[in-house]
């Protein structure tokens, strides 16, 4: 009895080993279960094909748990803060003041961030796509290993996005990135924002109407400097008349604790005390370096870039990248569209499919946010010739703001092409930009013209009115 159970044993045992040294194969093989991964993943699948998708965090990518998500339910948390300063011109009487609790919208954010966990790995379930959990790093004979199994696609996908950039300074540890930003447990008090990008402009928003005082620390005078310049004076002006305080021509040297738990941050501009927080939005980076490109022929740029064609093509055969990791139009619609062309182009018989990156709206959840799209003025007078181009503009106050003691600018710029006024560029900064956007982007990528813009009857009274006016 004990000898049959050895040899069984020893059989059970080189069947299961042989099992996990066989390979994998799939048709469509995605390393990443971002938002750009999942979407082609999915798409791949409806074509009656074999899909597996690779990831070895919590699926969503950056969006949905680091990024755009709980950053706009925290972004939401901080209007509503601006809306109590104007309830008493409206009528309302606040016995008392109001409370602001970090750790309860927190909790009920991670709370709905795991839902959306839940229901992306269900999607891929539904889709018939296998899920795959690990880290996956490329081999030499063209496969993906996973914790000792390999996995091979006859066409393989790579969305592995990227993180937030640390400097290279004494002390960097000691900051948390905008990662860390949604692991705080409560509110700092002081708040030093390093970044003059997006990000930062977000995060250092949220913080400030929240309660936090916030320092913005920038390398030049102005934050978005690859905005229009109208809005790059605006966002810069309304975020230091909301109380955030900006230090200019501000170059990271060190950052220190201090003997009571603070952190010193040490500039170019100066030395700074007294911070809670320190959080680092320099930039993002690629997740390229571990995942062993070198052994399939991957090209990169100087950053870690996987370079890729107007088809997501790479430079290995039937591989493709795309998303954060390309370095392009780090956007989450922007994954999310490629992946879904390239599942088209590559198993639906569309050959000739791809992304058009011309004219990508993007919005910045600031305070007032961002709406923007297609060329700046500088970029149009660069591409057609200042006499070829003209611009129309508005500034004002929004019937909102006419009841408040609270002002606020409402900035639009339309950018045109003569002769036919072709709308090329559409900037704005103010209440519900970010909602009017959408819908103005179409028309601009159908090929608008001012004349097309006139020619709509305005909604009265609204803020999207100005855009069909303007004069």
């Amino acid at each position: 009895m004990h000898a049959l159970y050895r040899v069984s044993s020893r059989i059970s045992f080189r069947f299961f080993s042989n099992m996990a040294g066989q390979v994998k194969e799939y048709d469509y093989l995605v390393l990443g279960g971002g938002s750009g991964g999942v979407a082609s993943a999915r798409r791949a699948a409806e074509f009656g094909i074999k899909v597996a998708c690779i990831e070895s965090k919590k699926l969503g990518g950056t969006c949905v748990n680091v990024g755009c998500v709980p950053k706009k339910i925290m972004f939401h948390a901080a209007s509503l803060a601006e809306s109590l300063h104007d309830m008493k011109s409206y009528g309302f009487t606040i016995d008392g003041t109001p409370q602001f609790t970090w750790n309860t919208i927190k909790t009920s954010r991670d709370a709905y961030i795991q839902r959306l966990n839940g229901i992306y790995e269900n999607l891929l379930k539904k889709s018939g796509v296998e899920y795959v959990q690990g880290w996956g790093t490329f081999t030499d004979d063209g496969c993906v290993d996973v914790d000792g199994q390999k996995y091979r696609g006859k066409h393989t996908m790579i969305a592995v996005g990227g993180k937030p950039t640390v400097p290279d300074i004494p002390g960097a540890e000691f900051g948390i990135t905008s990662d860390g930003f949604f692991e705080l447990s409560d509110l700092p008090k002081k708040t030093a924002v390093v970044g003059a990008g997006y990000i930062a402009v977000e995060l250092a928003g949220i913080m400030s109407e929240l309660g936090s005082d916030v320092s913005l620390f920038i390398r030049h005078d102005k934050a978005l400097r690859n905005f229009d310049e109208m809005i790059s004076d605006n966002v810069t002006d309304s975020m230091e008349k909301s109380g955030i305080t900006i230090v200019r021509q501000s170059t990271s040297k060190k950052l220190e604790v201090a003997t009571d738990g603070s952190l010193t941050y040490e500039t170019t501009a100066g030395t700074f005390s007294g911070f809670n927080c320190v959080i680092w939005a320099i930039g993002r980076e690629p997740l390229t370096k571990s995942i062993k490109l070198e052994n399939i022929g991957v090209n990169v740029d100087k950053k870690g870039n996987i370079v890729v064609d107007k088809f997501q093509n790479t430079s290995a055969q039937n591989v493709y990248a795309l998303g954060d990791v390309c370095g392009k139009a780090l956007l989450t619609p922007v994954a999310v569209a490629a992946g879904r062309r390239l599942a088209h182009r590559l198993f639906d018989n569309k050959p000739d499919l791809k992304l058009d990156y011309e004219d990508i709206p993007t919005v910045v959840f600031s305070h007032p946010p961002i709406g923007t799209i297609g060329l700046t003025e500088a970029e149009a007078n660069a591409k057609y010739g200042k006499d070829k181009v003209k611009t129309y503009k508005a500034s004002f106050s929004s019937l909102y703001f006419s009841m408040t003691e609270r002002k606020q600018l409402t900035l639009m710029k339309l950018i045109c092409v003569l002769p036919e006024e072709k709308v090329v560029g559409l900037h704005m900064q103010g209440q519900g930009c970010d909602e009017i956007l959408q819908g103005f982007s179409v028309a601009i990528k159908m090929g608008a013209t001012k004349k097309d813009f006139d020619n709509t009857v305005a909604i009265h009274p609204t803020t999207s009115e100005e855009l069909v006016t303007l004069r």
